[in-house]
């Protein structure tokens, strides 16, 4: 049974007086009202929202989630500051441009503003709740969407064993394997088959029920991977258990095309290097979560980054594998993962499915050729207009620019150089005039500009070198 004294986290819980207001204009009354009966002490508490329980009038049992008041300014402010921050860093630390800061910073975003609306948790959990339905053993708990707004959500109390009381399990007959193998079968099922994954499967989102049920809640982070990047990540997961180089080789470098062929070529060597060394090794030894973080090392030494999408699903994977382990030290990802990933890839390839893709091709092939005509009629009035346009972006050319330009700066202060010594060799011959230490004084200062600018435009051609070297 969950307890609410030991299920408030590190995050102060604020006094229900101060909820009040903003709960009573959500629910249109008095909770006190709504409710047969509301605890105003809260069962958990965390950044942006505070849980309660209640009772229904017809007697279910609920939890009030709350979300606190002023937060969505707090973040939103938090997160201007954040994106002014990165975008400085872009322009000022070039080093950090591969792993795009400002994008990484709005897949962060997007991920807090669904955290705060609370509905949208809701739906969310609806949808999880159907794509699982086929393992009876996983609960998700049901939304009464009377009560349900952005600022506030009502759901079922879980009866179950808390994630983090490990200890009660074998008082209650459940088989702590088990209950690993399942939990891997139902995150694994949303992530490689679904696309749609509760992204945060740690301890305290997580109960254990009787008949070695499980039940999720708490879905505020979820992840989304579109079709082509689960395919993108099915080649990448069955590489890395299998021991295929080239398959988790051929993902990264499409997921990185944006890398110069140096970077790649080095990138290919030291991911054929990574997964050699697991060369023999069983399949229950590997762990999966610390492969895919020693991946995401390899690709920082190279100065590129994965998709921002994907970071949700690294951290997702570590949190599952961590919350197994925890469950049975003898869990392995590795070997849940495989028949699934086998099984995926079956289906992939079943007569059906290749013909509801080819379908698809085939339809959207129709619809280009349909559109044919109008965009050549665009294409050729703006032709007629004058209106016609070249974009070129390609960084090899910016360099060679920028190379060319230095060149002409350097050329430009050569004959700057020897214009000065020629001037003041013709000034010093010419008597009369100022003179500074016993000679003419124009031509002495014309001498002294002349050695400041070839001192500079050596020191400038040294420096190129050597940065031409370390790129090398």
């Amino acid at each position: 049974m969950l307890n609410s004294r030991n299920c408030i986290g590190h995050v102060p819980a604020l006094p229900f007086e101060n909820l009040r207001p903003q709960l009573r204009e959500d629910l249109g009354g008095e909770p006190e009202e709504v409710f047969a009966w509301f605890d105003p002490e809260p069962l958990a508490a965390a950044s942006i929202a505070q849980v309660h329980r209640a009772r229904l009038h017809d007697g279910t049992e609920v939890v009030v989630k709350i979300r606190r008041p002023g937060i969505r300014e707090v973040i939103e402010a938090d997160l201007h500051l954040l994106d002014r921050l990165a975008a400085l860093a872009e322009a000022e630390m070039p080093a950090l441009a591969p792993y795009r800061p400002r994008l990484l910073l709005r897949e962060f975003g997007r991920s807090l503003h669904r955290e705060l609306d609370l509905a949208s948790e809701c739906r969310s959990a609806e949808r999880l709740a159907k794509n699982l339905a086929a393992f009876a053993w996983v609960s998700i708990p049901r939304t009464h969407w009377a009560w349900t707004h952005e600022r506030v959500n009502v759901q079922d109390y879980v009866q179950g064993i808390p994630g983090q009381a490990l200890d009660q399990l074998a008082a209650a007959g459940l088989d702590r394997r088990l209950l690993a193998r399942r939990g891997a079968q139902a995150v694994l099922k949303m992530i490689v088959e679904d696309g749609f994954f509760h992204a945060d499967p740690h301890p305290g989102n997580v109960f254990y029920l009787p008949q070695h049920g499980i039940a999720f809640i708490d879905f505020g982070m979820v992840g989304h991977l579109s079709m082509r990047r689960r395919q993108q990540l099915l080649k990448l997961l069955l590489g890395l258990v299998q021991r295929e180089p080239s398959s988790v080789v051929d993902v990264l470098v499409d997921w990185t095309r944006d890398g110069h062929a140096v970077a790649q070529e080095r990138l290919e060597s030291e991911i054929e290097a990574f997964i050699d060394q697991y060369h023999g090794t069983p399949l229950a030894e590997l762990s999966l979560g610390g492969m895919l973080v020693d991946v995401t090392t390899i690709l920082r030494e190279n100065h590129l980054a994965l998709p921002a999408d994907l970071a949700l699903l690294i951290k997702t994977f570590i949190t599952l594998e961590g919350l197994g382990r925890g469950l049975d030290p003898g869990f392995h990802m590795a070997v849940e993962a495989l028949p699934l990933l086998q099984q995926v890839v079956r289906a992939r390839y079943r007569p059906q499915a290749l013909a509801k893709r080819a379908w698809g091709s085939w339809r959207r092939m129709l619809e280009v050729a349909e559109q044919l005509p109008q965009d050549l009629g665009r294409l050729l009035r703006r032709a007629r207009q004058g209106r016609m346009g070249l974009d070129i972006e390609s960084r090899s050319l910016k360099r060679v620019g920028d190379q060319l330009d230095r060149a002409a700066n350097r050329l430009s202060l050569a004959l700057i150089v020897a214009a000065l010594i020629i001037g003041s060799s013709i000034v010093m011959t010419v008597g009369g005039g100022p003179t500074l230490l016993g000679l003419p004084a124009f031509g002495l200062l014309g001498f002294v500009g002349a050695c400041v600018g070839a001192i500079w435009l050596g020191r400038a051609i040294w420096l190129s070198h050597r940065h031409d070297d370390e790129e090398l």
